[in-house]
């Protein structure tokens, strides 16, 4: 396959996903996509269709500090604990959200590309995936409140500035899927005004707005960062609630779709044995169409593209 049917694949991804002119060419944003995973000079992986797990696999789910001893990181005991106990038993291990947070258990990211620092540090997460599979969350729909990124966007700086979703208090919301009973806009004081932040879960977790494509930047360099520590398996938390329309239920859009099948792309073409799994609970058929499927074979390139 010729890179130039990589770089078709990300911008056809991206045609989909931004329609409404938030990005200025889908080629030089689709080209930048791919730098920024690494590909631009990498043979380009064809055959993408492969199972890289089956019945013989088993992974544990553990948070970062499940099991303690005294005088040492609890990942590093996390490690030995696999070790001696589980090492013949599991092939993987899904670490729960390991970055420092504020709430719901880690849910509620300050900062993606750091490790929890009362858990242990990347070196201690290579240890882990040195010798197992590792799962990680992806926690892709919001972030913490008091994240560097929410500061900012009250500021009106980068990076930061215009990476939340908002609303007004006056739009018909009646029909958006809520999970949770708080309210789902947050009156939040910026230094451009009041604005109406979206909260899907809690207002300490704070909806990002991938119509900026530069939170689409930002997820596929923190992805990037978590390749090159070890992870294999990524799990796309509360992914349904990624794209927001007003006047829909705000669930499973297409435009979410077609994100997962672009982080598909990126992803394994970076890593050709990465895996991506997605938190969603709905019906079995649709659920099947959240790993990110899809066939190329197809597509015909323009003639332009044929060098």
């Amino acid at each position: 396959m010729p890179q130039n049917k990589l770089q078709f694949q990300v911008e056809q991804h991206l045609a989909a996903i931004y329609q409404d002119g938030e990005i200025s060419t889908v080629k030089s944003f689709g080209d930048k996509l791919i730098e920024l995973m690494g590909l631009s000079d990498k043979e380009v992986i064809e055959n993408r269709n492969i199972n890289h797990w089956d019945q013989t696999d088993s992974l544990v789910i553990a948070y970062g500090d499940s099991i303690l001893a005294e005088n040492e990181k609890p990942l590093q005991t996390l490690n030995r604990f696999l070790d001696k106990y589980m090492r013949s038993s599991i092939s993987g291990v899904h670490i729960l959200p390991f970055y420092p947070f504020t709430s719901d258990d880690g849910f509620s990211v300050l900062d993606y590309s750091s490790v929890n620092e009362s858990l242990g540090d990347w070196n201690d997460i290579n240890a882990i995936a040195n010798n197992y599979s590792l799962m990680a969350d992806l926690v892709v729909n919001h972030c913490s409140a008091r994240s560097p990124w929410f500061e900012n966007f009250k500021q009106s700086r980068d990076p930061g500035h215009r990476f939340f979703y908002t609303a007004s208090p006056e739009d018909d919301l009646s029909a958006v899927v809520r999970p949770r009973t708080n309210d789902l806009l947050r009156e939040v004081e910026t230094s451009t005004g009041t604005q109406y932040v979206w909260c899907t879960f809690s207002h300490d977790q704070v909806d990002l707005n991938f119509r900026n494509p530069e939170v689409l930047k930002q997820f596929v360099s923190i992805i990037k960062q978590y390749l090159d520590n070890g992870v294999r398996i990524f799990r796309l938390d509360a992914i349904a609630f990624l794209w927001k329309e007003i006047g829909t239920n705000c669930l499973n859009l297409a435009q979410t779709h077609e994100m997962v099948r672009l982080f598909r792309t990126l992803i394994e073409q970076a890593q050709h044995d990465a895996i991506i799994i997605t938190e969603t609970n709905i019906p079995n058929r649709e659920n099947l169409s959240y790993f990110g499927t899809v066939s190329y074979t197809h597509l015909t390139l323009p003639t332009s593209d044929l060098v």
